[in-house]
């Protein structure tokens, strides 16, 4: 059976909001899904059992098959947890949707090491962390998919977001690694952008923006994305509104130098160089 039937999917920070619709959505399409949420306010702070619970409880109800995890993304211990219990209850693991988060905002001068710090241990190293203890059995199996939760603050930046779109930057670094390393594996890697109403943006868009932006019409694009029909890798796509658009990085020409050139000389080609009118989808020239 095509698509996500059978399949075992780890869905990080699935109590509520995005990652809830996501695993409802995945089971509803015959995946088997490890609900993990580690259960605390948004600002990471807390925990508990009753969110993961809930949306297992949902998923069970409308005949799908899921399991509850409570732990933390942002130790190896805890991911370590995570996919154990996938292998414990369902005997493997197929696909990781990393979606775990928290949010701290303030302005740069403001920010402080801690909100530094926890920011990037939920999101960059949360995802890292849960790959990374996945990553042995997809490369066993021949088989992964891998979606990790990007940002527009992260892809075009956001006031009072620097420790947000930093972490959530650093995993599209990740994913186009990932994707050169698992390809021969055929594992996939990709990373959304989602754009909907939860509890993470209640206070950052408008309400009449936030209306528009159901949860719900960002599940099936990952859904996809996790898919044995999906071959697509190390993209992004930003998804939100009943809106799926692909999102890359271009370069120009360029201007090459053949010798060391001076600051005049650099100063007077720069509109050359910085020139993207026919600007090509970039790679690593390396």
């Amino acid at each position: 059976m095509p698509g996500v039937a059978d399949k075992v999917v780890i869905v990080t920070g699935a109590g509520g909001g995005l990652g809830r619709s996501y695993a409802r959505f995945l089971a509803a399409n015959g995946a088997l899904v490890v609900v993990n949420d580690l259960g605390g306010a948004r600002d990471g702070s807390g925990s508990g059992t009753s969110m993961a619970d809930a949306v297992v409880d949902e998923i069970r109800s409308a005949g799908g098959r899921a399991v509850a995890n409570y732990s933390s993304v942002a130790t190896a211990e805890g991911a370590a947890e995570i996919v154990a219990t996938a292998l414990d209850e369902f005997g493997a693991v197929h696909g990781i949707v990393s979606n775990a988060g928290i949010l701290r905002d303030g302005a740069f001068h403001k920010m402080s090491d801690d909100n530094w710090d926890s920011v990037l241990r939920v999101h960059l190293y949360g995802g890292y962390h849960v790959i990374r203890a996945a990553w042995p059995h997809l490369r066993e199996q021949q088989f992964g998919r891998i979606v990790v939760a990007t940002s527009t603050s992260g892809l075009y930046g956001n006031f009072g977001q620097a420790n947000y779109g930093a972490a959530k930057a650093g995993l599209v670094g990740l994913i186009n690694t990932l994707a050169i390393e698992g390809a021969k594996h055929n594992i996939t890697a990709n990373a959304i952008a989602p754009l909907a109403a939860t509890r993470m943006t209640a206070d950052i868009a408008p309400q009449d923006v936030l209306d528009k932006l159901d949860p719900e019409l960002v599940a099936p694009a990952v859904g996809y994305l996790v898919s044995e029909e999906n071959h697509d890798t190390s993209s992004v796509f930003v998804v939100g509104g009943g809106l799926v658009q692909r999102v890359a990085q271009f370069q120009n020409d360029g201007v090459r130098f053949t010798a060391r050139p001076t600051l005049p000389e650099i100063a007077g080609r720069w509109n050359e160089i910085r020139d993207m009118a026919n600007a090509k989808l970039g790679s690593n020239p390396v």
